[in-house]
């Protein structure tokens, strides 16, 4: 049979701490079987603090410490040794080479070389930090200018939301310049323009300018400003240089942007959103056509051309008359324009481009003005601030027709200041055309 172990000599019992006596097989209190017991080690225990396993006795010989100075008498503390003032030892107990010990950390200077911080970075400020250069075609934030955008149009380092591109819109050619604006109350802009020049069959310059007004009651309206605006500017692009006249170039632009905007009323996009209490896209248009001698204007709707002359003395005029109810009271001689356009009903529209139109009804008109001056073109966004001749000449800068992307900011920023009920957009031509080349100071 096999052996049975041999009982440990053990005084108190493992498991309860009973005292035991010699030749106890098992713990006369809690039965602990006192054979299961291992061998005790050859060394004395050490016991664990604060559950942490101390590191071994070293064999080497004890540390050497110094003994402390006598106190320098009453009331003053014993000198205090710093860590580096011992030799330090491994983690067997063997002294440490006087080059190691001696780094050992200081608590009584300044950081040195020799200390190494571990604080959190500080965070990068994005107003003064170094964008690095994204690739080529990567959109990047406008408020911390390194980020870049993602598909739903917040940064991805800050997670600005980013303004749409149409928001503010600004472009200057050499003879037309024109801001388009979302204003301050509405989600989007639904404005849109277009300008350009082109030479008249015997060279001389013929400058554009076409300004579109979406009717936020219609489906798509942006789409259809934008639309009618490409539209209007790419057929009058084809016909000037051919040498039609400009009013009937104007005429047929009208037209080639009607049927822009009646295309849009069949696309899927429309026809899902379109239901028999819907409007299909629409939107108002004026247009302005300016030669060395020649002002041509053409509307549909309730956007507007001003003439503002260079001499402030002259009169200023409104070019165009408005397709609306206020001005249909004004002409059948029912209202005054003051008790027209103080109506509620005073901008509901009569005419516009769109599928759903009664009738389409292009406006032309021409003039040969006898003095230079500036042609504004705008949408209601900004003529509800300055409706009268004399209200737009007044916040026409004086300079306009030497600085016209600065006209036209100061235009847009007069409707803002104003309250910046709608969008804004306005276009801003000289007459007569400058030669081709010549630029806005």
């Amino acid at each position: 049979m096999s052996q049975m172990p041999q009982p440990t000599a053990l005084s108190r019992c493992p498991s309860c701490e009973e005292p035991l006596e010699s030749g106890d097989r098992f713990c006369g209190a809690c039965g602990y079987d006192l054979s299961a017991m291992p061998a005790p080690p050859r060394d004395t225990p050490t016991l664990t603090m604060n559950g942490m396993t101390p590191h071994p006795r070293s064999e080497a010989a004890p540390v050497d410490w110094p003994a402390a100075p006598a106190a320098g008498g009453a009331g003053t503390p014993a000198a205090v040794h710093l860590p580096s003032d011992l030799q330090g030892t491994d983690s067997g107990g063997d002294r440490l080479p006087a080059t190691t010990a001696a780094k050992g950390v200081r608590f009584d200077r300044p950081s040195g070389s020799d200390d190494y911080h571990l604080a959190a970075p500080k965070p990068v400020d994005p107003r003064t930090a170094v964008p690095s250069t994204p690739p080529a075609g990567t959109k990047v934030c406008v408020a911390c200018r390194a980020g870049q955008v993602d598909s739903d149009g917040y940064c991805e380092n800050c997670g600005h939301a980013q303004p749409r591109e149409r928001d503010h819109v600004e472009q200057e050619l050499s003879a037309v310049a024109a801001v388009s604006d979302r204003g301050l109350r509405h989600h989007r802009n639904e404005d849109a323009f277009a300008v350009s020049s082109t030479a008249l069959p015997d060279g001389t310059p013929a400058v554009v300018a076409i300004v579109c007004d979406g009717v936020s009651s219609a489906t798509r309206p942006d789409e259809a400003s934008i639309a009618a605006a490409g539209a209007a500017n790419e057929a009058l692009l084809e016909a000037l240089p051919r040498g039609t006249h400009p009013q009937q170039a104007l005429h047929d632009a009208i037209i080639a942007a009607s049927h822009a905007v009646n295309a849009l009323a069949t696309e899927p996009e429309t026809a899902q959103e379109h239901s028999p209490h819907q409007n299909a896209p629409a939107c108002t248009l004026v247009g302005a056509v300016v030669t060395t001698s020649l002002l041509v204007v053409g509307w549909v709707g309730d956007s507007r051309a001003y003439w503002v002359p260079v001499d402030r003395t002259a009169p200023p005029a409104r070019l165009t008359e408005d397709d609306s109810w206020a001005a249909q009271m004004v002409a059948a001689g029912l209202m005054s324009e003051a008790e027209a356009y103080a109506d509620e009903r005073a901008h509901a529209i009569t005419g516009w481009l769109g599928a759903d139109a009664y009738e389409l009804e292009p406006h032309t008109a021409s003039f040969k003005p006898d003095r230079p001056g500036v042609v504004v073109v705008c949408t209601d966004g900004l003529w509800n601030y300055a409706e009268a001749a004399e209200e737009m000449a007044e916040a026409v800068p004086s300079d306009a027709e030497r600085r016209l992307l600065h006209a036209a900011q100061v235009l847009v920023g007069h409707a803002l200041d104003g309250g910046g009920h709608d969008n804004v957009t306005v276009a801003v031509l000289p007459f007569p055309a400058p030669p081709q080349g010549a630029g806005s100071a």
